[in-house]
This record gives structure tokens, C-alpha cells and sequence, in this order.
């Protein structure tokens, strides 16, 4: 086991009928709000009655930034740190799910930046770990568990007229206060619950299944993560309003991302996301479809050097306790996709936008970004996966 620093600073509110008593609570009085949103289901689902109530008679200047997209764009970014710096916003509240969340990030990050261009704060990292940065406060009411942002340091944008989409991991962008409250989600399509499921999955599974096994403390818990994954799948397959369930994926979520599942691990993989991210930059597929999509073939490609972890994964997660490591580590594999398939994940490269001319474009992009901003010629836990082993990983996954 590794020597490690866990901080977390995040205020969490949990539970029902928690959005407007919290909100009255830590947002203090006399601020310049910006909300920002998505494509308003908040308006739907009665989230957005219950934010305005909890700011209400409090003195606040309230101004509204919507219509932020699943990988969230750049251009939406701009338009609203040019509201906070016309109004001189002084705190942005993020109303919905982790793109939203993450696009919120970058507004609070860039809005201060004076350089040539906001995107500068992502693509040359002017941001980092060691370089103190002061944004826009910020807190979320997160309505969608997938990303795990609302309990992390991390965003993620898109800018789609340079075919990038680039993480920043910064100790600022931990949120004030997350509310979430599981009644929020029972109105989700199951196309939006699987995401978020399949996303808390392999954010949980890529720290997990490294090259590194001595840390049985993080590894139990991850299993733990996993298998309630896979059983309130299927619960919620069977009753979308299942509250219990709800309330499982949605603490799930938000621990998959939170930096324990990481503790003590020499490194960690995330070539996945690496991968991922240049198919959703180039198709705009849906995030956690492009992560389904292409973790089976990376397995198999990786396998030799993965072979204890996905065998005790085989071992502990889905009871495979006979036969040789390759044989469990197949088997986990094949369980794995068929899992996906069951919850109606989409998981071929045609479903994903990507055909056989795209597999070059798409492995030159993901080490193009992986120089660029991790400064490595190659991807994966030993950064040894170069632009030739992406392609035979792409052509690994099913077309």
C-alpha cells in the first residue's frame, strides 16, 4: 500500500426534501447568483420551485445561464462567465447533473482568467496542483448521479471546433455544498439512469483493475461499490421508482469519484476516458456509451498486465472461483459485457459514431491530448499504450 493524501472538503446534504432548507442555510445573504442548468427538466421536476424558495428573501440578485449540454461545450462556458463578469456574480449554483456541474467549474475558473483565451485554464493547465487560483465560489444541487463531480476536484469540457475534450483536476474546484436528493432522480429516462450507472461503474473499475494489488482496504470498498451497482440495476430496471435504489446509485455515484476508491494505489489506469473522451469529442456519443464501448477490447488488450486484478475482480464481484487466472479474467470479461447488454447499454463502435476509417483520427487525438496535457507520449496506468495499441484496442471492441 502507497502513501497517500485523501482531502475532501465537500459539504454533502443527503436526502429528501433537503434542497430549499440547505440552500437557505449556506448561501449567505445579499449574493450575486448565477443558476446555471441544462436543457430544463428542473423546470419539470419541480427543482427549480424548490431552488428559487430557497433563495427567496435573502436580498439575492438572481440571474440564469441554461440550456448547458451533456459534454458540456465551451461555448456555453463563454456565454456565461460573460454574464458573470457583466453582473460581477460572486457565487454560481449549478442546478442538475455532472455536466452541468462541470461546465459550472469552468465558468468559476475562467471568469477571473485574463489571458488570451478561457480555454487556456484546460489545454495549457494553467491550473495545477501547485499554483494557488481563486474562482467564484460555487455549490451544486445535483439531480443525476453519474459523474461524481458534485464530491471531487475535477471537470471536464468539450470544445468541439478542435475536436478536444480535456479534464482539469485543480484542489479550487471542490464544490462549497452538494445537495442531493434521490427524489430528484426518479423521473430520469432509463436512458440517463443507465449512463449514470455504467459511469459510476468504470470511474470505480479503472483505479481498480491496475497493476498494483496491495491495498485490500481500497479494493474492498470499490467491490462493495460494484456489486451494488449491478444489483440496483436491475432493481431499478424492474421499478424506476424505487427510492431505495435511487438513493444506492446516487451515494455510489458520488463516492466511485471522491478520491477514495484511489487511496493507495501506486497509479492509476483511466486510459478508458482516454480513449472515450476523443470518440465523444468526435461523435458526441454519450460519455458513459463511449467508456462501455470501449473497456471490453481494452481488457483484452491489457490482460497480461492485468491478469491478478481482473481475476480477483472475477473472484470477488462476480463468485467465478475455478479455473486458471486467464480463465477467470475471460469470464469476467464476458460478465461484464453481458451486464451492459442487459441494461440496454449500447456497446459497438457503429453505435458510438465511430466506423472503421475513424480508428487512426481517434488514436492520433487521444495521445495528441495526452501529450498536451500530461505531457506523455503514451496513455494507460504505465503510459506504455501508444497511438498503434489504441487502434488494435479499437478494432478489439465490437464494430
Amino acid at each position: 500500500m502507497q502513501n497517500f493524501n485523501f482531502y475532501n472538503p465537500v459539504n454533502v446534504v443527503f436526502g429528501k426534501n433537503t434542497i430549499t432548507p440547505t440552500l437557505r442555510k449556506l448561501i449567505k445573504p445579499s449574493q450575486r447568483i448565477l443558476i446555471t442548468y441544462g436543457g430544463g427538466s428542473i423546470f419539470k421536476n419541480g427543482v427549480y420551485d424548490q431552488v428559487i424558495k430557497g433563495l427567496e428573501g435573502n436580498g439575492h440578485k438572481i440571474y440564469e445561464y441554461g440550456g448547458i449540454t451533456p459534454n458540456p461545450r465551451y461555448k456555453h462556458g463563454l456565454e456565461a462567465i460573460e454574464i458573470c463578469r457583466k453582473k460581477d456574480v460572486n457565487f454560481i449554483l449549478s442546478v442538475g447533473g455532472g455536466s452541468v456541474l462541470d461546465c459550472t467549474k469552468f465558468i468559476a475558473a475562467a471568469a477571473h482568467h485574463r489571458g488570451s483565451d478561457p480555454w487556456d485554464v484546460f489545454s495549457k493547465q494553467h491550473l495545477r496542483e501547485n499554483r494557488p487560483y481563486d474562482p467564484i465560489p460555487f455549490g451544486d444541487v445535483i439531480t443525476l448521479p453519474a459523474t461524481g463531480s458534485e464530491m471531487n476536484k475535477n471537470s471536464v469540457m468539450s470544445r468541439h471546433s478542435t475536436g478536444e475534450k480535456i479534464c482539469l483536476i485543480h484542489p479550487s474546484m471542490f464544490p462549497k455544498f452538494s445537495i442531493l436528493d434521490p427524489e430528484t432522480t426518479l423521473s430520469l429516462p432509463w436512458r440517463q439512469t443507465r449512463n449514470g450507472i455504467v459511469d459510476t461503474f468504470i470511474h470505480t473499475i479503472e483505479a481498480y483493475v491496475c497493476q498494483d494489488n496491495d491495498h485490500p482496504v481500497t479494493d474492498r470498498l470499490s467491490e462493495g461499490l460494484i456489486k451494488n451497482l449491478r444489483d440496483v440495476s436491475y432493481r431499478l430496471l424492474k421499478n424506476p421508482n424505487d427510492y431505495g435504489a435511487r438513493a444506492s446509485l446516487f451515494w455510489a455515484s458520488s463516492l466511485a469519484l471522491a478520491g477514495l476508491t484511489g487511496c493507495g494505489l501506486c497509479t492509476q489506469d483511466w486510459g478508458v476516458h482516454e480513449i472515450g473522451h476523443s470518440i465523444t469529442a468526435h461523435s458526441n456519443t454519450d460519455h458513459a456509451q463511449t467508456l462501455a464501448t470501449v473497456l471490453p477490447g481494452y481488457w483484452k488488450h491489457q490482460k497480461s498486465v492485468k491478469l491478478d486484478k481482473l481475476a480477483m475482480y472475477a473472484e470477488n464481484v462476480w463468485g467465478i472461483n475455478k479455473g486458471s487466472k486467464s480463465y477467470k479474467a475471460d469470464v469476467a470479461i464476458d460478465k461484464t459485457v453481458r451486464w451492459f447488454e442487459d441494461i440496454k447499454m449500447p456497446i459497438t463502435l457503429s453505435e458510438a459514431g465511430v466506423k472503421p476509417k475513424d480508428i487512426p483520427h481517434i488514436a492520433e487525438q487521444t495521445i495528441k491530448i495526452s501529450k498536451q496535457i500530461n505531457k506523455c507520449e503514451g496513455i494507460g496506468q504505465s503510459k506504455t499504450i501508444f497511438t498503434k495499441d489504441i487502434e488494435d484496442i479499437l478494432k478489439l471492441c465490437r464494430l
